[in-house]
């Protein structure tokens, strides 16, 4: 066997892939409520502010602008009887769940209080302990298999698995919700609920996925703080998933943010339409992933995602045609769940090659670091999306209340729709821009073959 197909083996088993897929699933049952109804809970059930919620948000930015590159090095520096990267999902799981129930239980007082409550649950939940879970979670892929296809497929099976978290917990949520009394109690119900779902689905990931990816080299290989960023920051394709990897996570929260208003508001429904909606589009995301391994050999990873950034820019602006239409709008938002589903499937294997690439550059490997800098990516854009989008309905004069029937000022309900409508337009154009720039598909057999004969050679 050539030394680089020793490189390419690794061929993972179905329950393997499922069970990795499961991790994604769990982070997103509690980080999809995260970055889409947690807004509407709290200025529609607690009665925050939108000028206070906006607040915390972006400040927390600051925090987060450190802790998953923190976290990168930590991984890269553990060591444990499990590797590097797994143990930290079994570690991190149960504070996980917990912290994200003391989201929703906020204190009925007002002011300081309220703000400082809101600042310290949701720095522990998404900042410490989310960044702890999703970084190793993230790099474990790189350390399972060395195969490019292989880590396409995870790839795969992760975000074909991630929607299934939304769809738990944002899609059943509101109804729930209403089952359990339609309050802040009713809320904090619900979270445990899909809490311990999550905790189950991170068991299942730890025990099934395990690291047998052993390079010697990188293990021995003493590299300083300088020059591990400096090689981070000269990987162009690491800039460009980067990028990629932010849009999916920018139009998560765009659409799961908004579109609750936009039903309660535009189409004077509460109950279901934005269930409806949610998972039409999801479910759409889910199927459309399913299908991408059929035609990744021969398009490529890039191509098809192109093409199906393109997809989501037309189906978007469709929606202009006829904004205030719940059918139109539901098949505006399948097409354009097509559209999503190659670049979201495939950009965690995007990522491993970025690994790769990373190493034949500068003979330094990064898989945490790589990792650990698209989460950062992830969190900013969902951070600083949630702030902007909370300021931008503030200044429209959005009303806040705790439950009751309140009239929005057709400012605020104009400002609702203008969101739901361009903002992911832009951020599929920004998609196409960074896909027409990516060129690795083509540069990687070249890259493992070389990587196969340096390391033949005990060298990175």
């Amino acid at each position: 066997m050539t030394e680089e197909r020793k490189l390419e083996t690794g061929r993972l088993a179905v329950g393997t892939r499922i069970a990795y897929g499961c991790g994604d699933t769990a982070c997103n049952i509690v980080f999809g409520m995260i970055s889409t109804l947690l807004t509407l809970f709290y200025t529609d059930y607690a009665g925050v502010s939108l000028l206070t919620v906006g607040t915390v948000m972006l400040v927390s930015r600051i925090f987060d602008g450190t802790s998953d590159v923190i976290m990168g090095f930590i991984v890269n520096r553990t060591h444990s009887k499990w590797g590097k990267a797994r143990p930290w999902i079994i570690w991190m799981a149960i504070p996980y769940c917990i912290t994200a129930v003391a989201l929703f239980t906020i204190p009925q007082t007002g002011g300081s209080l309220q703000f400082w409550y809101i600042f310290v649950t949701y720095n522990l939940c998404t900042t410490v302990l989310y960044t702890a879970i999703n970084v190793p979670y993230g790099t474990l892929s790189t350390m399972m298999t060395r195969s490019s296809h292989e880590r396409d497929l995870l790839s795969v099976f992760r975000m074909a698995m991630a929607p299934v978290g939304r769809i738990i917990a944002v899609t059943f949520t509101q109804p729930v919700v209403k089952l359990f009394g339609d309050d802040q109690a009713a809320w904090v119900k619900a979270m445990a609920l899909w809490a311990g779902i999550a905790l189950v689905m991170l068991a299942v990931c730890f025990w099934k996925c395990e690291e047998t990816v052993q390079i010697e080299a990188a293990q021995t290989a003493k590299v300083p703080l300088g020059q591990n960023l400096k090689a981070l920051f000269v990987n162009q394709y690491f800039w460009s998933t980067l990028v990629m990897w932010t849009v999916t996570v920018v139009h998560g929260t765009i659409v799961g943010t908004s579109l609750p208003y936009y039903c309660k508001y535009i189409f004077g429904n509460d109950t279901w339409m934005y269930s409806v909606l949610y998972l039409a589009e999801t479910g759409t995301l889910v199927i459309g992933a399913m299908l991408c391994p059929l035609l990744l050999r021969r398009y490529g990873k890039r191509n098809m995602s192109l093409v199906g950034a393109a997809v989501a820019v037309a189906a978007q602006a469709a929606v202009l045609l006829n904004p205030y239409s719940f059918p139109w709008l539901l098949g505006a938002s399948i097409v354009r769940a097509l559209g999503e589903a190659p670049l979201t499937a495939l950009v965690f294997g995007m990522m491993g090659d970025v690994v790769e690439f990373g190493q034949w550059k500068t003979h330094i490997r990064q898989e945490a670091l790589i990792f650990g800098g698209g989460s950062l990516g992830f969190k900013i854009g969902s951070g600083v999306t949630s702030s902007l989008l909370t300021r931008m309905l503030d200044g429209a004069g959005y009303i806040s209340s705790t439950g009751q029937a309140v009239v929005q000022p057709q400012s605020a309900v104009d400002m609702i729709r203008n969101i739901y409508v361009w903002g992911p337009t832009i951020v599929w154009v920004v998609a196409v821009a960074a896909l027409v720039l990516y060129k690795l598909d083509d540069k990687s057999p070249m890259i493992m073959k070389e990587l196969a004969e340096r390391e033949a050679r005990g060298e990175l």
